[in-house]
């Protein structure tokens, strides 16, 4: 018989600000101060930064930071042209900023599978969804590993279709070498505390290589400004300010080190679960997780969730409901080919993984999750 874990209850929280915060709090508290030095808060040095320095990390030639990573998808699809009259193609099992922004837009989300072990959007089923409305698809780097991008332009441009990648949960995944948010018409990054790269409060960038496009952004996130009191364009108010935008370049030089971190510890949970009925994340060979999320799916999720609870381990569900069910977007759950996407909802199950988690933290884990399902 399997020795149990130890009975000795241990707190480990999904996400631990506190740790990080620790390690980087003289810079922060540094960075904050020259902020309130300057006495500029909105759209000033530190934001034109940022801009810079994230668009430079990415690969790409444009950054336009924005108030959320919501605001980013619904300006650069905004920008891009989507309209009602227009359709989008996307996935269900996401966030649902992802449809939000479709919906802002007036447009009309159109629902495509995940694939089974990636989570990602099934490419071989998208043409089957395009019409003659088809304006955009809007795949989702989901848990921070890359849609397969190549299929995605492939059909984009035999279709004449934009593309806009959704990266809210993928800063500094690499797909074929290349980091997302640099291979489609435009990339989209939420800077949300628990990402990758987390601000104190919202924030979001937009990022393209197209000038005109980021031109056509950089004016609707300022209530469609071509300069101080001239709008050209009915625009929002969706700014990064100044504060976030400096806490942002004190976390970025070490956004890789932290994805390594990240990629170890999914390693060590894999060496953990491996041998047991957890169905585990398995990287594609074109893609480098970024691991924002650790997602593993299992039988009896639930009675396991509620184990780990009482041990002290935080877990999530991402996402317990696909967009397509949710009351607000029933108008658009016209889709009956979802099959992938309605049964990892059941099964599916997050668990702590962030740079500061000790080795010893995700043994433990590995060990409640062994007992959980013995």
């Amino acid at each position: 018989m399997r020795r149990r874990t130890s009975t000795v209850k241990r707190e480990t929280p999904f996400f631990n600000a506190k740790r990080e915060h620790a390690e980087l709090r003289h810079e922060l508290s540094e960075a904050v101060k020259r902020v309130c030095d300057s006495g500029w808060f909105v759209l000033g040095d530190e934001v034109a930064a940022f801009e810079r320095e994230f668009s430079s990390y990415v690969g790409a030639k444009h950054g336009i930071g924005v108030n959320s990573g919501s605001d980013a998808l619904f300006l650069a699809l905004r920008a891009l042209g989507i309209d009602k009259k227009s359709e989008v193609i996307t996935v269900s099992h996401t966030f649902v900023s992802t449809v939000d922004a479709i919906a802002r837009c007036r447009a009309t989300p159109v629902f495509v599978d995940v694939e089974s072990d990636t989570y990602c959007i099934d490419t071989a089923k998208i043409e089957d969804k395009i019409t003659d409305k088809t304006k955009a698809i809007l795949p989702v780097h989901l848990y921070g590993h890359p849609a397969h991008m190549d299929n995605v332009l492939k059909i984009a441009k035999q279709y004449d279709l934009a593309v806009v990648e959704d990266a809210c949960q993928a800063h500094g995944a690499e797909y074929e070498g290349k980091k997302v948010g640099s291979l489609a018409d435009a990339g989209c990054f939420s800077f949300y505390p628990v990402k990758n790269l987390g601000a104190y409060g919202d924030g979001g960038m937009v990022t393209t290589n197209d000038r005109r496009l980021a031109e056509r952004v950089r004016a609707l996130r300022n209530y469609g400004q071509s300069e101080k009191y001239y709008h050209d364009l009915i625009g929002i108010n969706s700014r990064l300010d100044e504060l976030q935008a400096a806490i942002l370049r004190v976390k970025l030089p070490r956004l890789d080190e932290w994805n390594e971190r990240r990629r170890r510890l999914a390693q060590l949970y894999k060496e953990i679960l491996e041998q047991t009925d957890v169905v585990l994340p398995t990287p594609r060979s074109y893609a480098n997780h970024a691991y924002h999320l650790f997602v593993i799916r299992l039988a009896g999720r639930d009675s396991c969730q509620r184990f780990l609870q009482k041990r002290g381990i935080q877990t999530q569900i991402h996402y317990p409901i696909p967009v397509h069910k949710q009351k607000a977007y029933a108008a658009f759950a016209t889709t009956k080919d979802l099959s992938v996407t309605r049964t990892i909802c059941t099964e599916i199950l997050s668990l702590p993984l962030y740079p500061s988690l000790t080795d010893e933290e995700v043994a433990y884990i590995g060990g409640v999750i062994k007992d959980a399902i013995s």
